[in-house]
């Protein structure tokens, strides 16, 4: 029997399951194997699913479940999306009403379906969709948009608002993500346009994809040029090879491209960049401004109330707007929850966790005890991350293994703090992705520069976002940082972000003395391999008294934890590979 809710159109013959593994042939119908089931269930700002033109700051529920139609390489929901059975343990069964009275009592809008894609629950999203109307909720989702033209229909009347993922525009790149050809997406972004729901899309922009990417904005421009465009700059995940990863300025001179073809043109996955805000397309004003808010996601900072600009251009925000945005703790919320699985995975790998049925079972305890709400706080610290360590050491049988983990890392600490011991404190500013936006004041990377030696000058801004806020040019000449760190996680070439400060105006000792260093992948957060970091930021701060063998130091601890030399192993952005 064939299914016909994506253009992939699997034949599933009686018991078995097609492609995405979450439908099956039961009883002569293709139904899913996890009806009414969610793996994530709570509040979000709307910008963090991301919507940028309709009712912005409103609070809505994400409602996550498993499972995706495409499997795309580098996917920032790997975990969910692509090793769905790994996870099913840890899902909650919620009936649509349930999941109603749930969004009326956070006080939200509507549900925001995200996360994995909705094809891959379709019925599911389908009731509560409907029950969600019948409440005098909105309705939205993200997706991929590959729907046949039957389920097409039934989507277009249960959505209010969508977020269309688009993998470029020629059938080569969707065929790389196990479709067929990229006509249903833009099939879909078309009808749903033309039938009124409020239409954004998001495309990814690769190094070398230029051409991609500039193709796609055309075919959304022939639908409307007004429909808002997300450029989503590729962060290699999974098995994808850095080389893909555009440097922040390489996406901002594409989206530069892009607002000659569309209107409205936003840059994700750049912590610090302009191109979040949204410009005037009749006078160039800044009129909505908005700052990274965590991967793919933003945080609307100030809009109008109005919605106009000084030149009285209305721009075309559907919806009122909030007055503060939901503040979403922890690693909670969007994207982020993806992450933390992460964290936990790096963790796992070090402690020799191997096994599919391993790592399954272990994560469906941490989702499924809301362990996920409280390891914000286990990772802001030293010892907490080392809590940490012993915690998933006992939630895996392997105690032993976490002690030792522990103790490699509390040995390491101890030698690095010992030899700073006594050492000037030089200032040290820590950075992500360009110069204007600060690390949080309680983040994990301000105790690594402690226990390095230096003094954390982000330890003085008041404010917090995910993981960081934008700050002024003033506060960053106030700072008058020595030194400068960019995180490891999202990055830029120290030469980007030193050219960026010459651009700007911006002048502190680091950057006029050349002392502004990029961390690798995993050496200051989310990995284990922090401890490598610690070493490496000590050597820069007091060369004369931690000068440690980096290249010695990362070879034993690859050793150690991943059995294979350093060398050998290539790295990306995700945080549980080596």
């Amino acid at each position: 029997m064939r299914c016909s809710i994506c253009e992939n159109r699997c034949t599933i013959p009686p018991g078995g399951i097609g492609r995405c593994r979450m439908y099956t042939n039961e009883g002569g119908a293709i139904v899913e194997r996890f009806p009414d089931h969610y793996i994530a269930v709570m509040p979000i700002a709307i910008e963090t699913m991301p919507i940028c033109h309709y009712h912005p700051r409103g609070t809505f529920l994400q409602a996550s479940g498993i499972g995706c139609t495409f499997s795309c390489g580098g996917c920032i929901s790997e975990t969910i999306a692509l090793h769905a059975d790994a996870v099913s343990g840890a899902l909650r069964h919620i009936p649509p009403d349930t999941l109603v009275q749930r969004a009326l009592e956070e006080g939200c809008r509507g549900i925001a379906f995200c996360l994995n894609d909705p094809t891959a629950m379709h019925q599911t999203f389908l009731r509560a969709a409907r029950a969600a109307h019948d409440a005098g909720l909105l309705v939205g989702c993200a997706t991929n948009g590959y729907y046949t033209e039957e389920s097409l229909h039934d989507l277009a009347s249960a959505v209010d608002f969508v977020n269309i993922g688009l993998k470029g525009a020629s059938d080569s790149r969707y065929r790389a993500c196990g479709a067929i050809s990229a006509k249903p997406t833009f099939r879909t972004v078309k009808a749903l346009h033309e039938a009124g729901v409020h239409v954004e899309v998001s495309c990814i922009h690769a190094k070398g994809g230029d051409d991609e990417i500039q193709a796609a904005a055309i075919r959304v421009a022939e639908i409307s040029p007004e429909i808002p465009f997300h450029v989503m700059r590729f962060i290699p995940f999974g098995d994808e090879p850095p080389e893909l990863e555009p440097t922040i300025s390489e996406s901002e001179q594409i989206c530069d491209d892009l607002r000659r073809i569309l209107r409205y043109v936003y840059l994700f996955n750049s912590p610090g960049t302009g191109y979040l805000d949204t410009v005037c397309p009749s006078c160039g004003e800044r009129v909505v401004r908005r700052e990274f808010f965590g991967p793919m996601g933003a945080r609307t900072i100030a809009i109008p109330p109005d919605l106009r600009c000084s030149c009285g251009f209305s721009l075309p925000i559907v919806g009122s707007i909030g007055e503060t945005p939901y503040a979403e703790p922890g690693m909670m919320g969007g994207y982020r929850f993806t992450r933390a699985l992460e964290m936990v995975h790096a963790v796992l790998v070090c402690l020799g966790v191997e096994s599919d049925a391993d790592l399954a079972q272990i994560w469906a305890g941490v989702i499924r005890d809301d362990y996920i709400r409280d390891l914000h706080g286990k990772i802001q610290t030293i010892n907490g991350y080392l809590d940490l360590v012993h915690d998933l050491g006992e939630r895996a049988g392997c105690t032993g293994a976490a002690e030792r983990l522990a103790d490699y890392i509390s040995d390491r600490v101890v030698v690095v703090s010992s030899a700073v011991e006594g050492c000037r404190r030089p200032r040290v500013y820590y950075s992500m992705g360009t110069p204007l936006f600060a690390l949080n004041a309680d983040r994990f990377e301000m105790d690594l520069v402690e226990a390095a030696g230096g003094d954390p000058v982000n330890r003085g801004i008041a404010r917090a976002g995910k993981p960081g806020v934008n700050i002024t040019p003033e506060e960053f000449a106030a700072f008058n940082p020595e030194y400068i760190f960019i995180s490891g996680f999202l990055s830029a070439p120290a030469s980007d972000y030193i050219a960026a400060c010459r651009r700007m105006g911006l002048s502190a000792d680091a950057v006029e003395n050349g002392r502004v260093y990029t961390m690798p992948p995993g050496w200051d957060f989310g990995n284990p391999r922090w401890v490598l970091g610690l070493s490496a930021i000590a050597g820069v701060l007091h060369p004369e008294h931690a000068a440690f063998d980096l290249a010695a130091e990362q070879d034993r601890f690859y050793r150690t934890f991943y059995g294979a030399d350093a060398g050998a192993i290539t790295g990306n952005r995700s945080f549980y590979r080596p």
